[in-house]
């Protein structure tokens, strides 16, 4: 969303040489802080739409900037970062990062990151309830989903499965994110539980057997569902 602020958190100065123009010229209000507490600072005194954040900070890992920022702040983190460790990823979404952006990338892909984001804080905000993507409809208040315009018959997990995936569109969801949210928190390790029912899923969404997935695998990460841009 063209308008928008964004803190950038990053410590490199050629990154930012390179990223603060790009920004801009994409259309966006660029705020920059270079270590963990000028970035908290921002977040609290500069109204940023979005927060761009590196893990790796001179003074504080980005972690922990994550971790106190969602201790009383909603806006979207995406995190942007050398480390590409699963282990790094799933921490930092776990704490509460929206998406994770490996370095080097490419600024098409980083500014699509960034207005699926946007428009999923703005779905938050009135609760997103219903997804229209492709053939695939969902009204989550109504329990109904239909393929093009056939009802879809999901067992009650399957559906909630569907429902939080819906609420997240275009959203990267880790595996315990979701299990805790359609199994509770006792269930957080059941991998194979998630696996069954992406599985159903998947084979209940299927248009044709040549038809683009609607839910996409992050490979020892999680799920996002896709969601029709056009």
């Amino acid at each position: 969303m063209t308008g928008s602020r964004i803190l950038v958190v990053d410590d490199e100065p050629q990154i930012l040489r390179f990223l603060k123009p790009s920004l801009t010229a994409a259309g966006y209000e660029v705020v920059v802080a270079t270590t963990g507490k000028e970035a908290l600072k921002a977040a609290a005194t500069q109204s940023p739409d979005i927060i761009l954040l590196d893990l790796g900070l001179p003074d504080m890992d980005g972690k922990d900037v994550i971790r106190d920022l969602r201790s009383w702040s909603k806006t979207p983190i995406l995190v942007l970062s050398a480390r590409d460790r699963e282990s790094e990823k799933i921490a930092a979404l776990d704490l509460g990062a929206d998406d994770y952006v490996n370095k080097p990338f490419g600024i098409g892909e980083l500014t699509a990151r960034l207005r699926t984001a946007l428009r999923h804080a703005a779905q938050q905000a009135s609760e997103q309830t219903h997804l229209k993507s492709g053939a695939l409809e969902v009204d989550v208040l109504a329990h109904t989903v239909t393929l093009n315009g056939a009802a879809v018959k999901l067992t009650p997990k399957e559906f909630d499965l569907l429902a939080i995936l819906v609420r997240n569109a275009g959203r990267l969801l880790t595996h315990r994110q979701l299990l805790a949210a359609v199994w509770g928190a006792a269930h957080t390790e059941d991998l194979q539980y998630l696996r069954v029912f992406v599985g159903q899923l998947r084979q209940k969404l299927k248009a044709s057997p040549d038809a683009p997935e609607f839910i996409v695998t992050e490979p020892g990460i999680g799920y996002r569902l896709q969601i029709d841009a056009s």
